[in-house]
């Protein structure tokens, strides 16, 4: 429409337009081959996993399960201890999603706090330093415990990335689906994640890394994933082998005690009554140990 202006947001990361990256993506998709062919090499050192994304569409089936669960409720899973629980979106998620999640928790007994980060389309380094640990010291002030950390997606790899960062701050770290031990996904998200890398070079410009949005990445976010996470840092990884957006085989630590598979989608592991199950078992146990 002739005259309309797209709204913009300001936050400590700068202004951006949440909706500018999805342009870049489209015109991307209109490049001529030569020129597509060019820049996926420059862009791609990740690698596309050939999985079906269709699957995904069967995530409102596992929301209609949970409601009808009763772990939903609060019956037959350990009840909280009050200490903080912070939830983060996956790659272009926004706390919204989480809700659900974010509120079972609270009926548990623990202080669920959403990460207050409105489109997870940015710099993973800077929304974990700008953002992130502005929501870990509220929580911390406020509990005056250690917190533990629950991440969805891309979310779980900057989980991970905290828990290393600030070992004597984390309890636990829980991923749902997340891809930390390489970024192997499917082909569409491939291609959206180089266009969000594109909004981040051009909003960001000097202020990031030129391999930002990259496992070349330099970063504290990067070298992060790369070290092991401290031993009194409880660690659990649930995955589904029916992902239709990563591959499963990346989102597993590899001890079989820190590992859990269930049956579902990528995004309905924010909704999955198993996922809820072992989330409560495994947070009882960090009580415990702390």
């Amino acid at each position: 429409m002739p005259g309309k202006k797209t709204a913009r947001i300001e936050s400590p990361l700068g202004s951006y337009c949440p909706t500018s990256f999805f342009s870049l993506w489209k015109e991307k998709e209109q490049l001529p081959p030569s020129m597509a062919s060019r820049q996926s090499s420059i862009h791609r050192p990740e690698a596309e996993a050939d999985i079906p994304i269709w699957k995904e569409t069967l995530f409102g089936a596992e929301l209609l399960l949970l409601h009808a669960s009763p772990v939903y409720y609060g019956l037959g899973v350990p009840r909280g201890d009050g200490s903080a629980v912070i939830v983060i979106p996956g790659f272009l998620g926004t706390d919204v999603y989480l809700t659900h999640l974010s509120s079972w928790l609270s009926r548990l007994g623990y202080r669920s706090y959403l990460s207050g980060i409105s489109l997870n389309a940015e710099c993973p380094n800077l929304l974990i330093k700008y953002q992130l640990n502005k929501i870990i010291e509220k929580a911390l002030r406020e509990t005056r415990r250690k917190i533990h950390l629950v991440g969805h997606s891309l979310g779980g790899i900057m989980a991970r990335s905290i828990a290393v960062q600030r070992p004597g701050d984390i309890a636990s770290v829980i991923t749902l689906g997340a891809p930390f031990r390489g970024k192997v996904v499917q082909r569409s998200v491939m291609r959206a994640a180089a266009a969000v890398r594109e909004h981040i070079i051009h909003e960001h410009g000097n202020d990031v890394l030129p391999d930002c949005y990259t496992a070349q990445c330099t970063c504290e976010f990067v070298n992060s994933l790369l070290r092991k996470t401290a031993r009194p840092v409880k660690q659990t990884a649930i995955y589904t082998r029916d992902d239709g957006i990563v591959d499963w085989r990346y989102c597993k630590t590899g001890s079989p005690d820190n590992d859990f598979e269930v049956a579902g989608t990528h995004i309905g592991l924010v909704y999955n009554p198993s996922v809820y199950t072992i989330i409560a078992s495994r947070l009882a146990e960090a009580q415990a140990a702390n």
